[in-house]
């Protein structure tokens, strides 16, 4: 019997079909860490070997942790390790998968490069998802012969632990792919909402206006990042602060989300606060660097 990602419960696998990951960072490597967990089969593939080795050293390091502290067994953490497979060549990873997720860097020309090269890979009914946070679907979709088999599948960090996904239908997504894509998600353990292709979707519509709030809060002497994250702790029963957030997935992931935000929508709310283009400059990206709101050596 399978479990879900956060081992509370268990989760019988829906199918053992084949699930190709395309980026071995943070995201990637939980994409491919809970797909695998819910007995499917994954490849993780990134075009950089360093890339690769660190994505499964994470994973490893997870799994490890969940057995030392009786969430796991041994037998569910090497069922789970023996389901994982790495490799640098995309076409050869993508090869038998029914769904590739893009995990890459939050760039809308770099993610178009990305599925223009799975539109010549992958056959035709593979289903094509992007875990971007913000950028439209419909313009990703564009890249390929394809627009009806991309999907938005946005996941939040910790993947692993986060129930949400983001299921984002772009203009010319069919019904089917919308279906099978929350089928998956949920065999995955995951809580989906199907929503369509806004700027932002949800959750960052309202996050990055919080995230810029804190920034320009800290830049104007308004208050420490220890005090904005425990205002939203202890008042608002946060289990994290907006600052801590920030530095787990990456200062540098905010700035670009918000980036695309402000350009997107035109709105000045969205126009990033000085002090995320300066830590960015700095390179203080958060956990990471070692460095950000936060020391984390």
């Amino acid at each position: 019997m399978f479990r879900s990602p956060d081992g509370n419960y268990p989760l019988p696998p829906m199918d053992t079909s084949k699930i190709a990951v395309l980026g071995a960072g943070t995201m990637g490597a939980g994409i491919a860490q809970t797909a695998a967990e819910a007995g499917h089969q994954v490849t993780l593939i990134d075009t950089n070997q360093e890339a690769v080795d660190r994505g499964m050293a994470s994973i490893d390091a997870i799994l490890e942790r969940k057995v030392e502290k009786g969430r796991a067994s041994r037998d569910e953490v090497d069922q789970t390790k023996n389901l994982l497979q790495t490799t640098t060549d995309t076409e050869t990873g993508v090869a038998d998968a029914v769904m590739v997720v893009e995990a890459v860097f939050e760039d809308l020309a770099i993610k178009q490069h990305v599925f223009r090269t799975l539109d010549g890979y992958c056959p035709p009914d593979v289903i094509l998802a992007s875990n971007t946070s913000t950028l439209p679907i419909s313009k990703i979709a564009s890249a390929t012969q394809r627009p009806e088999r991309v999907i938005g599948t946005h996941y939040f960090s910790p993947v692993p632990l986060m129930r949400l996904v983001e299921v984002v239908r772009g203009e010319h997504t069919s019904d089917s792919v919308a279906e099978r894509t929350v089928e998956l998600c949920r065999g995955f353990g995951k809580s989906p909402i199907l929503i369509a292709d806004v700027p932002g979707f949800i959750v960052n519509r309202f996050l990055c206006l919080l995230y810029n709030e804190a920034a320009n809060m800290i830049h104007n002497g308004v208050a420490t990042a220890e005090d904005i994250d425990a205002a939203l702790k202890l008042g608002c029963n946060w289990p994290m602060g907006v600052t801590e957030i920030m530095d787990l997935a990456g200062v540098d992931v905010t700035l670009n989300a918000m980036e695309a935000m402000h350009e997107m929508t035109g709105e000045d709310r969205y126009d990033p606060s000085p002090l995320l283009r300066q830590m960015v400059a700095d390179n203080k990206l958060g956990r990471k660097t070692g460095s950000g709101f936060y020391d984390h050596t």
